[in-house]
Parts: C-alpha cells; sequence; structure tokens
C-alpha cells in the first residue's frame, strides 16, 4: 500500500476559474457594464481563470484525469493567452493594436473546434458538465461570427453568461457534494 495520499478532485477549482472569468468577460460582450471594465476582467481571467485553471489541469495529470488534465489546462492557457493579448494591445504594442476581426475570429474558430472534440469525450462525464462543452461551443462560434456582426456579439455575452452560470453549478456541486459527502446538488451522473 502506498504511503502517498490521494490528490483531491480539482474539479471545483478549474470549473470555478473557468466560470467567474467567463462570467466577467461575458458580462462585457452582452453589453451590461461598459467595455472599458476590460481592465479588471483581464488580471482576474489571467490569475483565476488562467494560472489557477492551469494549475488544476496540472493536478489533474496527477490525478490520471485526462479529460481533466486536458481541458483545465487548455483553457487555463486561452485565459493566459487572452489576457497577455489584451495587456499587450491597450498597451500599444504593434502587432496587438491592429489585430483584424478575421484574425480574432480564426482563433475563435480554433478553440470552437477544440471545444467540440471535448465535448464529444465530455458524453461520458455528468450532464452539467457536457451542458458546459456544449454551451461553450456554441460561446466560441458566436464569438467569431460576433467580430463580424456587433448583435451576434452581444448575444454570445447573454450565451456566455449562461455558460458561466452552468460551470459555477457544476464547480458548486463537486465542492459541495465533496465536504459533504453525499449528492446536495445533482450532477446528472450517468449509468
Amino acid at each position: 500500500m502506498s504511503d502517498e495520499k490521494a490528490l483531491a478532485n480539482v474539479g471545483a477549482l478549474g470549473l470555478g476559474g473557468f466560470a467567474l472569468s467567463t462570467f466577467i468577460l461575458n458580462i462585457v460582450n452582452a453589453g451590461w457594464v461598459d467595455a472599458k471594465t476590460i481592465g479588471i476582467v483581464m488580471p482576474v481571467a489571467l490569475f483565476y481563470g488562467g494560472l489557477a485553471q492551469f494549475m488544476a489541469g496540472m493536478w489533474d495529470v496527477r490525478r490520471g484525469d485526462t479529460f481533466g488534465a486536458t481541458c483545465f489546462s487548455s483553457y487555463g492557457a486561452f485565459w493566459m493567452g487572452l489576457a497577455v493579448f489584451f495587456f499587450l494591445k491597450l498597451a500599444g504594442v504593434a502587432g496587438f493594436v491592429d489585430v483584424t476581426p478575421a484574425g480574432v475570429a480564426v482563433v475563435l474558430v480554433a478553440w470552437g473546434i477544440f471545444t467540440g472534440y471535448a465535448t464529444i469525450a465530455s458524453l461520458k462525464l455528468p450532464r452539467v458538465i457536457t451542458w458546459v462543452f456544449i454551451t461553450l461551443t456554441i460561446l466560441f462560434f458566436l464569438l467569431a461570427i460576433g467580430e463580424f456582426v456587433p448583435i451576434v456579439h452581444t448575444i454570445a455575452g447573454y450565451e456566455g453568461v449562461l455558460c458561466a452560470l452552468i460551470a459555477w453549478y457544476a464547480s458548486a456541486g463537486i465542492l459541495i457534494n465533496t465536504v459533504h459527502g453525499r449528492t446536495v446538488l445533482p450532477m446528472g451522473e450517468r449509468k
């Protein structure tokens, strides 16, 4: 028997970082707050959505959870990259200020493709996780279209808030159910 202690389920941390960052950015995208608030959104996205989520992915590597390791690490890197992009753009660094909508859309479509096949993988996980990925896949494609059609960008903001709320529910379910040792928040476990 190993003396090594079992690692905790880091799903609550990873989903919490994803949910909060997705929520605050999409509040901006939906137009509920002024776009100038992006200055507070990006540091939170960098550290909670980015670093904390990336670390959750690395801990999932140690736990042997391929899905969590791949997704948390990937989306953590996404948030860190997005934050750095905004910081460089806001600082007026050449090559970042004049990125075209088409350039941004290509990146969003690529993330939509990744999220699409992660959604297929999630079909073996609790239903709430699958709904996070379904809504996230839709979000990436709406945001890509929204680069060219402003009303779609606003709609994407609303859809992103929905995605964030589902992810928060999943985070809360993992945290609360684990601490209580029983199902308090149903997650839609598959048989």
